[in-house]
């Protein structure tokens, strides 16, 4: 699906007027993966929640067909639920229980783990919960997936493996992602394209499209050498 976001900036009022967001001019193909990097407090998030209709913005409008879904980077699962119920939870209103089942046993083999269909969620390592978000989330079949820093909080390894992860998923089902991180490196190894923003209020000041063939690893001197040089564009403008 094709997701334009035209002229759109986000104010807030309260003591004082803040600018979260100004001025924002995008346009995402369909099937593309997208990533945005910037500085704490740029409104990448805010950008997310316009994005997914959480927020209105003050000015400009969103042009989008078919839901969107997005997936923080908390994960909010369900601890009551296990896996399968978790991943089925987005579906429950098909008709047939043994559908969903099926539906949720297919994207927990997508996301390997399948033989963890009856865990408890406590029972998970952090990457494995992230997985399990990401199976939910897929489960609606969206038509955007927004990512709100989703391993940021895992460590390099799992990352890594996570990016891996991903990119096969991208690859099978050819969903439009947005991605938003502060990791310059996680960016060119996700995204066909990595979106620069500024310091508040958040402006898209460059713009990369990343050649680099895929899969992708977050420590190969390519990935190394391009992330460097947008760091240093990230940090010209903070």
């Amino acid at each position: 699906m094709r997701l334009e976001l035209r002229d759109v900036s986000k104010a807030y009022e309260g003591s004082r007027r803040v600018a979260a967001l100004e001025n924002i001019d995008v346009t995402i193909e369909s099937g593309e993966f997208v990533c945005i990097i910037g500085p704490s407090g740029c409104g990448k998030s805010t950008l997310l929640s316009i994005i997914a209709g959480l927020e209105m913005p003050t000015s400009g409008a969103v042009v989008a067909s078919g839901n969107r879904i997005l997936m923080f980077q908390d994960g909010a699962l369900f601890p009551w639920l296990n896996v399968r119920e978790n991943v089925e939870f987005g579906l429950r209103f098909l008709p047939m229980r043994g559908e969903r089942t099926q539906r949720a046993m297919q994207l927990l083999k997508l996301v390997h783990l399948d033989g963890f269909a009856e865990a408890r969620i406590h029972e998970l390592s952090g990457g494995m919960r992230q997985r399990v978000s990401l199976a939910r989330a897929i489960a609606v079949d969206p038509a955007v997936l927004l990512l709100d820093e989703p391993f940021g909080a895992l460590d390099a390894m799992t990352r890594s493996i996570l990016h891996t992860e991903l990119q096969e998923i991208w690859a099978q089902t050819r969903k439009t992602i947005v991605f938003v991180t502060h990791n310059v490196r996680e960016a060119v190894v996700l995204g066909d394209r990595v979106l620069v923003m500024s310091p508040r209020p958040g402006r898209i000041v460059a713009e990369h499209r990343i050649d680099l063939p895929r899969p992708r690893v977050i420590d190969s001197p390519p990935v190394s050498a391009l992330a460097r040089t947008i760091g240093e564009e990230v940090m010209a403008h903070a």
